[in-house]
């Protein structure tokens, strides 16, 4: 691994960190309802998506049912082991 000739100065390493900084958020218009909101996401105030509703407002994301939820199987009920003192048939 490289190890540099000379320490770089604190002034040096902040003129090159000016570009590393958060962008601010763009902020679009509900279609429905016309509350600020980030673009491509559902409204939380009306539930509404693309010109759809997609949840009900009052509603938590957990409650809606998801694909993969409906496509697993029930679980099978074990069978009772007899106890110490009972014989098997």
């Amino acid at each position: 691994m490289a190890v540099p000739f000379h320490r770089t100065s604190k002034t040096r390493r902040d003129k090159r960190r000016t570009h590393f900084k958060l962008k601010i958020t763009s902020l679009v218009a509900c279609n429905n309802c016309g509350k600020l909101i980030r673009s491509h996401t559902v409204c939380p105030s009306c539930g509404f998506y693309a010109k759809k509703s997609i949840i009900k407002v009052g509603e938590t994301v957990k409650e809606i049912p998801t694909k993969q939820a409906e496509k697993k199987p029930a679980k099978k009920a074990k069978k009772a082991k007899p106890e110490a003192g009972e014989k098997k048939e």
